[in-house]
């Protein structure tokens, strides 16, 4: 939908760089927290992964959101952005001391732990602070989802969490020490889920995982299902706000929470996705023997997602309304797989034509590299150019 993009102030900046639409980011922290505020005892936190970008995480923070972070600049990030250290949680299965240590300094809500040792590195930082350390166990409920298989997190053969045989075992050893208190359950079964059903089985998993704690007397106060939830990669404009309903509604109807128990969620992508698209401008276009290829100065350096994941992003020419053409969109960097998108329709496109590369508002800006010594990419806010 080219209207959404305010072309005369695109072409001023120089390419390739990220727009970000920021109303419409807005309205899905409406959404979020309209669905939210129906269920008791409901907590959100934004996946800094996603995208740290200091203007948005500014936005987030201020709609009420918490922070799931997953390294100490994320942290680190969060404070900067606001987020009160009692809404932020730390996970990654491999957390530094000086990571810990600065989630202990800012006395944060709870550590996500996935292995014995780094409970017990915890447990000592946190003895040399004088602290207790709230921690929650994230479990590998070996529950699998309808996504890439780069993207799983919850098989028993991924790396993440502690075997689901080593739970009472784990829970019990922490009870022994000074340092930390467990405080909760914490799972997450990969990311862009579109298939309720996969929610409903982790739902299904951590009911039964509660009633056999309870048969060693032990209760958690809050349960963490990460998050995971998808967006419509292929009709951004159609689908703009992810079916957050359907969403908080599987949890509320099929999760058994005890009294006074919490239930988290660390949702990144479908916050951010929707909301940004890379700008990109034509640089040639050039007619080989079987297909013509719009290249572009982007390079999976600023965005990685179809090369890294084979991912699909809807590609629009916002400056023209020629006849569609097929085009192979490539890049310029010195790899093959540089490539955005084989064989898609677009307006006629010539050089200084600008494409925008929709969905990109989670997991492009934050993996750019600068690889082939290229430049970063900015960010820049529809707030900004109005």
């Amino acid at each position: 939908m080219k209207g959404i993009f305010p072309i005369d102030k695109l072409e001023r900046i120089q390419t390739p760089f990220y727009y970000y639409d920021t109303e419409l980011l807005r309205q899905t922290l409406r959404a979020i927290n309209d669905e939210v505020q129906k269920h008791e005892g409901f907590c959100v936190h934004y996946a800094i992964k996603a995208n740290a970008n200091p203007k948005l995480l500014r936005i987030i923070q201020e709609a009420g959101l918490g922070a799931d972070c997953v390294s100490g600049g994320e942290i680190e990030a969060s404070v900067r952005a606001g987020f009160p250290s009692s809404k932020i949680v730390f996970a990654g299965v491999g957390k530094s001391d000086w990571e810990i240590n600065l989630g202990l300094q800012h006395d944060i809500f709870c550590f996500n732990v996935e292995s014995i040792p780094e409970l017990e590195v915890i447990n000592e930082l946190a003895s040399q602070q004088c602290k207790v350390a709230r921690v929650a166990f994230r479990l590998n409920p070996n529950v699998g989802a309808h996504t890439h298989a780069n993207i799983t997190t919850g098989l028993a053969e991924n790396k993440f969490g502690i075997a689901m045989r080593d739970m009472i075992p784990v829970i019990e050893h922490a009870r022994q020490l000074e340092n930390v208190k467990v405080v909760g359950l914490h799972f997450h079964i990969g990311s862009q889920i579109l298939d309720m059903g996969d929610f409903e089985a982790l739902c299904n998993r951590v009911n039964d995982l509660q009633k056999l704690l309870e048969s060693h007397r032990i209760r958690v106060e809050h349960i963490n299902v990460g998050g995971g939830l998808g967006v419509e990669y292929t009709h951004p404009n159609r689908v703009p706000i992810p079916d957050f309903k359907a969403y908080f509604d599987t949890y509320a109807k099929k999760l058994k929470l005890r009294p006074e128990q919490t239930l988290h969620f660390e949702l990144g992508r479908a916050v951010v996705a929707q909301c940004g698209s890379l700008i990109t401008k034509t640089l040639y276009v050039k007619k080989g023997a079987v297909k013509q290829f719009a290249i572009v100065d982007a390079g999976f350096t600023d965005l990685i997602r179809p090369a890294l994941y084979q991912a699909y992003h809807k590609i629009e020419n916002i400056m023209s309304n020629e006849p569609m053409e097929t085009y192979d969109v490539v890049g310029p960097i010195c790899e093959s797989t540089d490539v955005f998108a084989k064989q898609i329709d677009l307006n006629r496109t010539q050089r200084g034509d600008l494409l925008a590369i929709r969905s990109a508002g989670a997991y492009g800006e934050i993996m750019a590299s600068q690889y082939n010594c290229r430049k970063l990419p900015v960010g820049y806010t529809s707030d900004e150019l109005r």
